[in-house]
């Protein structure tokens, strides 16, 4: 049957899968309960809108299949992105087309139903909490102060400046004398947008934080059985790590209670900071009113708290209103962006960058250029950021890193797990040519404050050949040929995805806080 531009749909023998034996995955084929649509270079969302399913390459990428059924030869499915095309029929028709049907999920838009409901009352608890640096060891730093309105939820800079710094952005310093910072942040402070999406399943950059029974208490998370019960949702969990983080937010011992007893073990920190907020009286009468289940002050604990940071980072940072979204509904892109679009989707962007939040929540190896302190571990002191490793211990796992959501993406440089470009056109870049890329950038495309005292640890890793040519064999993407032109026609695209309000929030940054400690 010959692969043509329009889908086909097959009489006999239904599961029809299109190969491309130098690609690395199955990008798309839509099967829906033994009916088979295939094409190369199929526009997905054209279907989408004609009610076929889009998000197929999410899942189908998990599928290497092949049978020795019958005769036929054995084949791994893989990309249909690049040309060549060829066909694998298999006696399990019917088993997988149930499973890639289940798993349909049609590109119609984000819309206010599809989040985690949230309280208003909660939510505005959390708005001050988020800004009140009560929450931080030495009371000199807020969730804000690297997640701030005025950056769109993000900070500006690779690596962030933590606590002891001053300032917020791109001019945050490095701070003075004994309360100067020790080490830069490892990683780049992530996007806010769209976490309360019901389709979130992981968090951070390295997927430590997932949904789980393992431990009875809803996650699997580094604080395993001690994260207490009660936490609403994935956003609430995450809110309660940066407290306890060294430098992030707790401060180095005997600095303070909250990082001796951060340092005894994890939990021990988070009912000294509840106790904190709980005795300021506002704070613990808006409780009281907020929680049907808190009868005075005194029932606060850190399960509210965070409950009341996922309630306003969930409803403040939603995105759905892009001129992409009125494009889902039949309103035409600007040329350019139509032109990114077309290129989005018929090339690899999408295989990675998938649904409705531009997003597969997997893990995958960009080579991204290394530096920074690195993201040490227990047994392996080397200033590197083994990523996604460091939680499975599998090799396969080594310096992959969560694909990130692309809304709103042209808001939230620098890009990657560690801010490596400022720019879309420069990350575009690293992704058509990874090894090129990487062998080309310099340390002055860092976005990096300038700190003396840790200028001699912020590009050593970069002199160890070894670690290096591992990093650079670890990379799972193989270039693709893009014009300057194909660029622009991307960052072109990739705009078309900021809402029209992400600059007006619905709660914004609060003037002051009930600690009365000073706002960023």
């Amino acid at each position: 049957m010959p692969f043509q531009r329009r889908p086909q749909i097959p009489v006999k023998r239904p599961l029809i899968i299109a190969v491309d034996p130098k690609a690395e995955r199955v990008h798309h084929t839509d099967q829906l309960f033994g009916f088979g649509i295939a094409g190369t270079r199929v526009d997905l969302e054209k279907r989408a809108r004609l009610g076929v399913g889009t998000r197929l390459h999410q899942i189908a990428r998990f599928f290497h299949i092949g049978l020795r059924r019958g005769g036929q030869k054995k084949q791994r499915c893989t990309d249909v992105s690049t040309g060549s095309v060829r066909f694998v029929y298999g006696m399990h028709t019917a088993l997988l087309g149930l499973v890639l049907g289940a798993n349909l999920a049609m590109a119609q838009g984000i819309s206010p139903d599809d989040y985690i409901p949230t309280d208003p009352d909660q939510a505005r608890i959390g708005q001050l909490l988020f800004y009140d640096k009560i929450l931080s060891g030495n009371k000199n730093i807020s969730c804000g102060t690297c997640h701030h309105h005025d950056h769109a939820g993000g900070d500006g800079l690779s690596l962030g400046i933590g606590e002891g710094g001053v300032g917020v952005g791109p001019e945050r310093t490095a701070g003075t004398g004994p309360d100067a910072i020790r080490k830069r942040i490892p990683r780049n402070a992530p996007s806010l947008w769209n976490l309360g999406h019901n389709d979130i399943e992981v968090l951070f950059h390295d997927g430590r934080l997932t949904r789980s029974e393992i431990y009875g208490n809803g996650f699997k998370s580094p604080a395993e059985e001690w994260l207490p019960t009660g936490l609403d949702n994935l956003t609430a969990a995450q809110a309660l790590f940066p407290l306890v983080a060294q430098f992030e937010m707790a401060g180095n011992p005997r600095e303070n209670e909250i990082a001796g007893a951060t340092h005894d073990r994890i939990d021990r920190a988070w009912p000294i900071i509840a106790k904190r907020v709980r005795t300021i009286p506002q704070y613990g009468q808006m409780f009281v009113q907020a929680f049907d289940h808190i009868e005075q002050p005194a029932d606060v604990t850190i399960v509210e708290i965070g409950n009341a940071l996922g309630a306003f980072i969930n409803s403040e940072w939603q995105s759905y209103d892009s001129a992409y979204d009125k494009w889902l509904a039949g309103t035409p892109l600007p040329t350019n962006a139509e032109r990114g679009r077309q290129l989005f989707f018929n090339n690899r962007c999408a295989s990675c960058h998938a649904g409705d939040l531009f997003t597969d929540q997997s893990f995958h190896a960009l080579g991204l250029p290394a530096f920074g302190p690195g993201r040490t571990r227990q047994w392996d002191q080397i200033s590197r950021d083994v990523g996604r490793m460091a939680e499975t211990n599998l090799l396969e796992d080594a310096y992959k890193f969560r694909t990130p959501s692309l809304r709103n993406v042209a808001l939230t440089g620098p890009y990657g797990h560690n801010g490596a470009y400022a720019t879309l056109t420069d990350m575009i870049r690293h992704h058509a040519d990874p090894i090129s890329a990487r062998a080309a950038w310099s340390p002055d495309q860092a976005q990096l404050p300038d700190v003396p005292w840790l200028a001699a640890v912020d590009f050593a890793i970069r002199q160890d050949s070894r670690e290096m040519a591992r990093q650079t064999a670890a990379i799972d993407m193989r270039p693709i040929a893009l014009s300057e032109d194909n660029i622009g026609d991307l960052v072109a695209f990739l705009n078309a995805l900021t809402g029209e309000t992400a600059h007006m929030r619905p709660l914004g940054r609060p003037e002051t806080v009930p600690s009365g400690l000073p706002v960023d």
